[in-house]
C-alpha cells in the first residue's frame, strides 16, 4: 500500500479493529472527515480491503479510505503510538482509567501537543474490542448510554468521539487565536492605562473619602485585569479618557 497522505493537523488517528461492513466504515469515515480528522487505519476488516460498499457509504469522505492505512493485526496498527484509547459499552475487569468521550479527548488533545502519537480504538459491530484488544490500551473511553441498550454502532462511536475532538480543537482555536498573540496587551501597557485613569479621576476627585482611595484603586486594577484588553482597546480607552478632558477643559 503506497504511503498514507494524511493532513499535518495534529491529531489523533482512528483504528477500527476487525470491521465487519463496509458500510459501517463508509459511514465511519464520513463521521471523521465531518469533524476534520482523516487518519484511519483499519485491522482486518472481515470482507476484505479495499471495499467497494465503503467507497459507496463514505460519499465525499472516499479520500480517507484511499490513504487508510491496512494492517494485518492490532499491534502493527499501535506500532507508533505512545497512548491508546479503547472504546468499550461495558464493564472490563481491568484496572485501567476510564474516561468520559470528552475528558479523553481533553487528555488526547494535551498529549498531542507534547508530540505523543494518540490512538483510538472502536471495536467490530456485533461484540466491540475483545478483551486482548483491550489490554492493549492504556485507558478507556467509555460513553454514558442506556444500560438497557448499550450498543453503539461503528459509526455512531466513531462520530460521538470525533465530535468531541473537534469541541477541544474549536476551544483551544477560540482561546489561542482569538486575536492575534501579540494583540494582547501586556503589563506595561495596563499599567499605564491604569495610571492614566487614577491620575484623572483624581483631578476630578473620584477617589472619595480619602480613606477609602487605596481600596477604589485597587478594584479599578482589578477590573482592569478581569476585562483581557488588547492594545486596541487600551489605546481606545487612553483616547475615551483624553477626550473627556478635552470636553471638560473646552466647557
Amino acid at each position: 500500500m503506497p504511503s498514507p497522505m494524511f493532513s499535518t493537523m495534529p491529531q489523533p488517528a482512528f483504528v477500527l479493529v476487525r470491521p465487519q461492513m463496509g458500510e459501517n466504515i463508509g459511514a465511519a469515515a464520513r463521521a471523521m472527515w465531518n469533524f476534520g480528522l482523516d487518519r484511519m487505519h483499519v485491522v482486518g476488516p472481515r470482507d476484505g480491503w479495499p471495499n467497494s460498499r465503503a467507497v459507496a457509504m463514505a460519499s465525499g469522505a472516499g479520500r480517507l479510505l484511499d490513504e487508510a492505512v491496512l494492517h494485518d493485526d492490532l499491534p502493527a496498527a499501535l506500532s507508533e503510538m505512545t497512548f491508546t484509547f479503547a472504546t468499550t459499552a461495558r464493564a472490563r475487569d481491568l484496572t485501567k482509567p476510564v474516561y468520559s468521550p470528552e475528558r479523553a479527548m481533553q487528555l488526547a488533545a494535551g498529549m498531542i501537543a507534547q508530540g505523543e502519537k494518540v490512538a483510538v480504538l472502536f471495536g467490530p459491530e456485533r461484540a466491540g474490542l475483545e478483551n486482548e484488544d483491550v489490554a492493549q490500551a492504556n485507558a478507556l473511553i467509555s460513553v454514558p448510554v442506556n444500560p438497557d441498550f448499550p450498543s453503539l454502532n461503528l459509526a455512531q462511536c466513531v462520530l460521538l468521539t470525533a465530535y468531541e475532538w473537534q469541541r477541544q480543537v474549536a476551544e483551544v482555536q477560540h482561546e489561542s487565536h482569538g486575536t492575534g498573540r501579540s494583540d494582547w496587551a501586556n503589563g506595561t501597557e495596563i499599567d499605564a492605562l491604569a495610571r492614566h485613569y487614577e491620575e484623572r479621576l483624581g483631578e476630578a476627585g473620584f477617589f472619595f473619602p480619602e480613606t477609602k482611595a487605596d481600596s477604589m484603586k485597587l478594584n479599578l486594577r482589578n477590573l482592569w485585569s478581569r476585562m483581557r484588553l488588547t492594545r486596541a482597546d487600551v489605546q481606545m480607552l487612553h483616547g475615551i479618557l483624553r477626550q473627556m478632558v478635552r470636553w471638560k477643559e473646552r466647557g
